[in-house]
C-alpha cells in the first residue's frame, strides 16, 4: 500500500476506497460526464460525416469463432460504468488530471485515425429487427468508426489504471480478477454484437495499453517528484 496523508497506513481496503470516493467528488462529478459528451460530439461527428473513403474490415477465422450473441449487449453498454471507476477512485487531483490526460489522449489518437482513414465493420447477415436491443444500438451506433475500437481502448486503458489502484490499496485478488473479467467481457462483447472485428480489437488493446503505460509512467515521475520536493 502506498502511504499518503489522506489514509491511514493499516486502514482496510474498502475504507480507502471510501475515502478515495469522496475526495474531489464535484471535479469527478461534472468532468467524467462532460468529457464523454465532448467525445460523443466528435465521434458522431466523424461517424455521419466521413471525410475519405471508408475502408472495410477484413473478417478473419478468429471472427468466425465468436457467434452473434444479442446477450452480450449489457456488457456493451456497461463500458460507461467501467470507465468511470478509475477516476472515482483516485484522491488527488494530480492523478486525476494524468489520468484525464491519458484517457483523452487514447480518445483523440483514435479520433484522428478515425479522421484521416475511416473504417467500417462488414455488413452482416442479420435481421436487426428480430433483435430489438441490438436494432437500437446499431441505429444509434453505425458499425463505423471501427478500427482501433475505442471500446476497447478505453476498457483496457481504465482496466490498467483500476488495477492499480486497487493494487495500491491493497484490495484482495477476486477484486482485481473482477476488473480483468469485466475488461475482456467488454471486448468481447465489441465482436459479439458485430460492432466490430477481432483487427479492431487488437488495435484497440495495443492504443489502450500502450498510453495507460505511458500514463502510468508519468504518474510514477509526477509521486517521485512531489516526495523530493517534501
Amino acid at each position: 500500500m502506498i502511504k499518503s496523508s489522506m489514509i491511514k497506513p493499516g486502514t482496510a481496503w474498502y475504507r480507502q476506497i471510501a475515502a478515495a470516493f469522496t475526495r474531489h467528488m464535484w471535479l469527478k462529478a461534472i468532468g467524467t460526464p462532460l468529457f464523454i459528451a465532448v467525445f460523443f460530439g466528435a465521434y458522431f461527428y466523424l461517424l455521419k460525416y466521413p471525410v475519405h473513403t471508408i475502408t472495410i474490415m477484413p473478417i478473419t477465422w478468429l471472427d468466425r469463432l465468436v457467434p452473434f450473441q444479442p446477450m452480450a449487449m449489457p456488457l456493451y453498454i456497461s463500458l460507461w460504468v467501467f470507465v468511470s471507476l478509475p477516476p472515482a477512485l483516485l484522491a488527488t487531483r494530480r492523478e486525476l488530471f494524468i489520468y484525464g490526460g491519458g484517457m483523452t489522449a487514447t480518445c483523440t489518437i483514435g479520433l484522428l485515425i478515425f479522421y484521416f482513414w475511416p473504417t467500417a465493420v462488414p455488413v452482416a447477415d442479420i435481421d436487426w429487427a428480430l433483435y430489438p436491443g441490438v436494432d437500437y444500438l446499431k441505429s444509434l451506433d453505425a458499425a463505423g468508426n471501427a478500427c482501433p475500437s475505442l471500446h476497447v481502448a478505453t476498457a483496457v486503458f481504465s482496466a490498467i489504471w483500476l488495477h492499480f489502484t486497487l493494487s495500491r490499496f491493497t484490495a484482495p485478488r477476486w477484486l482485481l480478477a473482477l476488473n480483468w473479467a469485466w475488461c475482456t467481457g467488454i471486448a468481447y462483447s465489441t465482436v459479439a454484437t458485430r460492432q466490430h472485428v477481432v483487427v479492431d480489437v487488437l488495435a484497440g488493446l495495443l492504443l489502450g495499453g500502450m498510453v495507460a503505460y505511458l500514463s502510468l509512467r508519468q504518474n510514477g515521475r509526477s509521486q517521485t517528484a512531489v516526495l523530493l520536493a517534501t
